[in-house]
């Protein structure tokens, strides 16, 4: 589901199919258009757009309530020790049912949620803890409350699947019919398939991509099938999970290194004007205080040796390490907030490095315009793109609309270097980091992203040397030297790229003292004593000179030693799920860790003996839990960490240990995911009285028009997508000939149904109009796509590729100049996968 795996993760997809032809998988494929996914699946389900949490919480339903489920051991003893469905909640949460369709404590603007009753019951806190763990460490250790109070019986009805089953009583087959828009035979069919092929032998995976992210309910759309595969017992085990495709290069890498505005590298917070973030202390017990009992309780370390890594020996405990000099985001900065300042004047500057938001942009048409109000851009990439271009030749200039002579915007266009022009590595799918080599020169000036930003701030650092102003500090004494050794520029051209090798070494970490490089980010401290970029990277440079992410031993299955997973080489994240609560394999086809009770644990007891048992992978897997933990450890009341958590907590960056089903904290827009209505709808949401979700993100202003639900203009569904032969915005791909000629032109799927309705002819124009804009396509008529009867009421969709612009050799209109800014609350993506439209046959202004 949320992906055409065949066609964007081609690469990838090969693996399913091994699946299935040599072990007899099942492959389903529920997704509103039938693809060269669906084609090689054993069953297709169509589903209209935006109706995902429908399908899966009558799953939920459909497994909870089922005789194999309640019959079945194993998932009784999965759910009990490792999610948090016997755990209590608050008395006086109240959910959809009872407040039909919002949870409580919903403000009364309706815009957004105070949480504090979806809040645990808790037993008393425990005694003050015993210090001496590091100054921050103590702090926390003084606020760690009370353990949940739960209910093993998980009968208790403020127990969280107590909860959940009231949440989705309503989530039924007939529902799905009304809603989604498939058969309820087709539905049960993919319910039943899942639950069988879960269990003690056998686990089901679940894949998605921007199919599930992009929507106003993205967040929990993931969230209801990571709970869908929680209570299966389908997490921390071999063939399970929730696998984000993420096939665009070292896109995983992008978030880990913390592109996005409100995160730091390895997931820390970004410092934040708006909460109690005065001091380093403050921060830290602000943000690792609700998780300290988690392994987020090492906080204290992966925060000072961050901030060690940004500012080196400038960075001492008597100024906070540079704290307060850093950076703080004052609201959403993301990237439709930043272009709407960009179009109130409010940015005078702009870098746009592999990104294009001239094509890519939502509501693209509002993207370009806000562009001509900046004081300058610098554009970085392989081809003059029509962000670059925008000023000379957008439709907004043809049509007279700006015109050049009226933007103040000074362009700069800088070539950029290709992948094979370059040495780095990529972080995808599975958190895989794996090392590329140079393999060329880039031709004339152009030059890496690397080799810009590190040059950029060579520069600044020597405009600002002799600055007196305390608000310098932090560029003077950024931490800024990447110099490439001899031997390491020795065949190639350019002589100043700077060191991959000590950008990685530096994400990995090392200690202060002798530069060493650290094998574990159990090594790190809060002391100042070590730097570290990225705690999640630490063990991809474990010893000078070593990167693990050059490595390139296969074998038949997890093959550790094929370059590197963060954390620790850990493939399979909370794989301590994968034996039993006695810390036995579930079974011997799904053997992947388990405790060894004779085995020695390499430490020894206070009398100096060595001290047995320890958690084994006969496999080499890295194992995702305390090795010396054995499965009846009970943890410590007082204590941080891995001393809090017990031997079956196999979920340690959750503050219980849990896998939640029920999310008390974390999520802006509920503890559970509900369905509502994408923002443009054409019916009326059928479940609640709640039409769409009440906190997503909306900019109402000029130029940013919503349609209204079931809006007789725009009656019809769109979603866009991608095709194999175009990447992203096409700068990639557009401009070579080859692929260009493969996929040529901008075309609109469109039911027969359809065609018939509105006199469509196959390879005729055809216009779609929104409120935002409109755009002209080839019609491709089809039976891969068809209409939906909702409730009685027939729906058609369409589907439209984005790829195309005015530059490049293959052109077409921009589909963004289609879709609005609006966006879901807890991580600010678009809903560019679903809105509502019209559509005619014959080209923009009625010509034929």
């Amino acid at each position: 589901m949320g992906s055409n795996m065949a066609e964007c993760h081609p690469v990838a997809f090969r693996w399913p199919l091994k699946a299935k032809t040599d072990h007899g998988a099942v492959l389903m494929h529920v997704d509103p258009r039938f693809t060269r996914t669906s084609a090689a699946c054993d069953v297709h389900v169509p589903i209209r757009a935006g109706s995902d949490i429908v399908f899966l919480g009558a799953i939920i339903n459909h497994v909870i309530n089922s005789r194999r489920w309640n019959e079945d051991p194993f998932y009784r003893e999965f759910v009990v020790n490792y999610t948090n469905a016997a755990t209590l909640v608050n008395p006086d949460f109240k959910g959809t049912e009872e407040l039909d369709g919002v949870f409580s404590g919903l403000t009364p603007d309706g815009k957004s949620y105070a949480n504090a009753t979806w809040s645990y019951q808790r037993n008393p806190a425990p005694g003050k803890g015993k210090g001496g763990l590091g100054p921050f460490s103590d702090l926390l250790l003084q606020q760690i409350p009370g353990r949940p109070k739960t209910d093993p019986t998980m009968q208790d009805p403020h127990c969280v699947l107590q909860i959940i089953k009231r949440h989705y009583a309503r989530y039924t087959p007939a529902l799905v019919e009304k809603v989604c828009g498939c058969s309820a035979e087709q539905f049960t069919k993919v319910a039943q398939t899942m639950l069988e092929n879960s269990g003690r032998e056998k686990t089901a995976n679940i894949t998605y991509a921007v199919g599930w992210t992009q929507h106003t309910v993205g967040v929990q759309i993931i969230r209801a099938a990571a709970m869908l595969q929680a209570l299966l017992g389908n997490i921390g085990r071999p063939g399970g999970g929730v696998l984000a495709l993420r096939g665009h290069a070292t896109i995983q890498g992008s978030t880990d290194i913390a592109t996005l505005y409100h995160s730091l590298p390895a997931y820390l917070n970004m410092p934040d004007g708006r909460k109690k973030h005065d001091s380093l202390k403050d921060f830290i017990l602000t943000e690792a205080g609700p998780l300290a009992t988690s392994y987020w309780g090492n906080y204290p370390k992966f925060a000072v040796s961050y901030f060690k890594a940004q500012f080196g020996a400038a960075a001492t405990a008597e100024n906070d390490y540079g704290y307060d000099y850093h950076p703080k985001i004052t609201g959403d900065h993301s990237h439709m907030p930043m272009m709407l300042d960009m179009g109130a004047g409010k940015i005078k500057g702009f870098f746009v490095m592999g990104q294009n938001p001239a094509v890519g942009g939502q509501n693209a048409r509002l993207q370009r315009k806000a562009l001509a109000k900046l004081d300058w851009m610098v554009v970085r990439d392989y081809f003059e793109t029509e962000t670059a271009s925008f000023w000379r030749n957008s439709p907004e200039i043809l049509s007279g609309e700006l015109k050049p002579a009226d933007i103040k915007t000074e362009v700069f266009f800088l070539p950029a270097a290709a992948v094979a022009e370059m040495e780095g590595s990529f972080t995808n799918t599975q958190r895989l980091l794996q090392q590329h080599d140079k393999a060329a020169d880039p031709p004339g000036d152009a030059r890496s992203d690397s080799w810009f930003t590190y040059q950029l701030g060579k520069r600044l650092q020597a405009m600002y040397r002799d600055s007196a102003n305390p608000l310098d500090w932090g560029i003077k004494n950024l931490a800024w030297d990447y110099e490439p050794e001899a031997k390491e520029v020795a065949p190639w051209r350019i002589k100043d790229e700077p060191s991959a090798y000590r950008v990685l070494k530096e994400i990995n970490g090392y200690t202060v003292a002798d530069g060493k490089p650290l094998a574990t980010f159990a090594n790190l401290k809060e002391d100042g004593t070590t730097v570290c970029g990225a705690w999640i990277y630490t063990g991809v440079v474990p010893e000078e000179g070593k990167n693990n992410a050059a490595r390139r031993k296969p074998d038949e299955w997890i093959s550790p030693n094929w370059g590197f997973a963060w954390p620790a080489n850990r493939h399979i994240m909370y794989n301590r799920a994968s034996a039993d609560s006695q810390g036995r394999p579930w079974s011997e086809a799904k053997k992947l860790i388990l405790w060894d009770p004779d085995a020695d644990s390499g430490t020894k007891d206070p009398a100096g003996n060595p001290v047995r048992g320890k958690w084994v992978a006969p496999s080499g897997e890295g194992i995702d839990f305390q090795p010396t933990k054995a499965p009846a450890m009970v943890g410590k009341d007082a204590a941080l960490g891995f001393d809090w958590l017990s031997g079956n907590d196999a979920f340690i960056m959750r503050a219980d240990g849990k896998a939640w089903l029920f999310a008390p904290a974390g999520l802006v827009d509920g503890p559970l995911p509900a369905h509502y209505e994408p923002y443009e709808s054409p019916v009326a949401n059928r479940v609640y009285r709640q039409q769409s979700n009440p906190v997503a993100k909306v900019w109402r202003t000029e130029g940013n028009v919503y349609h209204g639900v079931a809006d007789p203009k725009y009656p019809i569904v769109v979603s866009t997508y991608r095709v194999t032969e175009h990447h992203l915005s096409g700068t990639m791909s557009r401009w070579l000939p080859w692929l260009a000629e493969l996929m040529p032109e901008l075309f609109c799927e469109v039911s027969p149904e359809l065609a018939a309705e509105k006199g469509i002819r196959n390879a005729g124009y055809v216009t779609i109009v929104t409120a935002r804009g409109e755009i002209e396509a080839r019609a491709l008529v089809t039976r891969r796509i068809k209409p939906f009867v909702l409730d009685g009421k027939k729906v058609h969709e369409i589907g439209l590729p984005w790829h195309w612009g005015w530059q490049g050799n293959a052109k077409g209109d921009v589909v963004n100049d289609l879709s609005a800014m609006v966006g879901d609350p807890n991580v600010s993506i678009h809903e560019g996968k679903v809105f509502t439209c019209d559509i005619r046959a014959g080209r923009k202004g009625g010509r034929s």
